[in-house]
């Protein structure tokens, strides 16, 4: 009776293995699709949006920020500002300073996507 009950859970243990390890097709609605950014040979953050080197103009997003004050200050200048400087993190996560842009002296912000604007 024994060897029997052991014999059925390793049957069922082995079934719980199985259905574990096999991939459902691609075309399946239970299949599983990686995340697009998947082959990209940069590490995935999702709390940093993907955006385009343009310089955004919307309001910036308010969220816990996890850039360093550096990393603030060199994503700005990537945007084509210069003279990135004074840099405070405000109550809402968003870095903020001052640079130049086209040879004239504008507050900017950088959030937690990593988007980065002027202040109007």
């Amino acid at each position: 009776m024994r060897f029997a009950a052991a014999t059925v859970a390793a049957c069922l243990l082995s079934g719980i293995a199985a259905a574990q390890t096999t991939n459902p097709p691609a075309n399946s609605p239970n299949a599983t699709l990686a995340p697009p950014n998947s082959t990209s040979s940069e590490s995935h953050n999702p709390a940093v949006a993907a955006t385009s080197d343009a310089n955004d103009t919307a309001a910036p997003a308010k969220g816990s920020n996890s850039f360093t004050e550096g990393q603030a200050k060199d994503r700005i200048a990537q945007r084509g500002y210069s003279n990135v400087g004074g840099l405070k993190k405000d109550d809402d996560g968003v870095w903020r300073g001052t640079a130049q842009h086209s040879g004239r002296p504008v507050p900017v912000w950088l959030d937690y996507k990593g988007n980065v604007g002027e202040t109007h």
